[in-house]
């Protein structure tokens, strides 16, 4: 459901003889497109406005309702007083606050329409195909979500895992996030050329968890036992670290981190039925982050591929869904794990996923930017 930027109420949507807006009953603020803007404001004023908001110089302070993204804070002369509205130059749309929308310059009775630069005539024309194939797509499957804007997300879909939506975009770039994903992948690939050998060396052995002065407990998250292993936690830990790490900050994003680690390799260590076996893979961590995502932003959704014969359809859940069945999946795995019928270790995510819990509840009255 779209919400408000401004106080986060649902916002309705209002027909109109010239089109269709959406209106925030709580503050009686709305949103409206640039076509349909087009039908009543003057085009000089609309010129002005889309040009500074493409300038991209003016300050974010609230987000996009569509694409959650900042919307750009743009000066605007009205007809009695000067005001700043927010523009989103993704979905051409502004949002307006109390008074401002009857504020606007009028469009002269016998005015041509606005002429937009090139290149926003030429989204303009993306956007609207865009809407059209999407609006097909979701009659088209019953009850099912629009399927994902980029053509490489069927692929994580195909193989049963989630896809992130729209509402999931973060405003900045994740460092942290990508740097560790990085590292992880440079060295998981530089270790398969020896891999058995490697893994004897620095992974996780519960009988001798304290070699190399314990250091095996993080040796082993930068190990993988297979590329299909090591894109797996690839793609989680981009997926939900990007947001972590913007809520959280560098610091607390590895603090989390570690802490999810330690308490993963634990749990494994504590009740893996074969001592001698080691364990390698970032999954522990990276449940610590699923945890802590699913709790910080429970409302969140992600989009999943299901089969629904004969045909597959897209459907989109809630975050707090998802991780419940994550936790009975891994509790069944934790099972098959104690009574030696799996090698992979479900008691590390688990453990790992604790962590995450742990973190957020520790921390959830306090405010994360004041350590960033």
């Amino acid at each position: 459901m779209l919400t408000c930027p401004k106080c986060q109420t649902g916002l309705e949507k209002r027909s109109t003889g010239k089109g269709i807006f959406w209106h925030c009953v709580s503050c009686d603020g709305r949103a409206a497109t640039l076509p349909l803007l087009r039908r009543s404001v003057h085009p000089e004023f609309l010129r002005a406005l889309w040009l500074s908001a493409s300038n991209g110089t003016s300050a974010a302070h609230c987000r996009c309702p569509f694409c959650k993204r900042p919307m750009a804070e743009v000066p605007a002369k009205g007809v009695s007083e000067d005001f700043f509205l927010d523009v989103c130059t993704a979905c051409h749309l502004v949002w307006f606050d109390l008074h401002e929308f009857q504020a606007l310059p009028q469009k002269p009775a016998a005015a041509a329409e606005v002429e937009l630069p090139a290149a926003a005539r030429e989204k303009l024309a993306l956007l609207k195909v865009e809407c059209i194939r999407e609006r097909a797509e979701s009659e088209g499957s019953g009850r099912g979500a629009p399927s994902p804007g980029e053509w490489w997300q069927w692929l994580p879909g195909v193989l049963g895992m989630p896809v992130e939506s729209a509402s999931c975009a973060t405003s900045i770039r994740p460092w942290a996030t990508w740097g560790l994903a990085l590292l992880i992948a440079a060295i998981s690939i530089l270790a398969f050329f020896d891999l058995e050998n490697v893994v004897d060396r620095f992974g996780l052995i519960p009988a001798q968890y304290g070699r190399y002065g314990g250091l095996t407990v993080i040796t082993s998250f930068f190990l993988h036992a297979g590329v299909i292993h090591l894109l797996g936690n690839l793609y989680f830990l981009c997926v939900f670290g990007d947001n972590v790490e913007e809520f959280l900050g560098k610091r607390r994003f590895f603090l989390l981190l570690l802490t999810s680690v330690l308490l993963g390799s634990a749990a494994h260590i504590l009740w893996h039925p074969d001592p001698q076996i080691a364990c390698v893979g970032a999954s522990g961590g990276i449940s610590g982050l699923i945890a802590f995502y699913a709790l910080q932003f429970p409302r969140a959704r992600l989009q999943i591929l299901l089969r629904v014969f004969p045909l597959y359809r897209w459907f989109e859940l809630p975050v707090w869904l998802l991780f419940l069945f994550w936790v009975l999946l891994q509790i069944l795995g934790t099972w098959q794990q104690i009574c030696g019928m799996s090698s992979v270790s479900a008691l590390a995510h688990l453990g790992g996923a604790l962590g995450g819990a742990l973190f957020w509840w520790a921390g959830r009255n306090t405010d994360p930017r004041d350590s960033v």
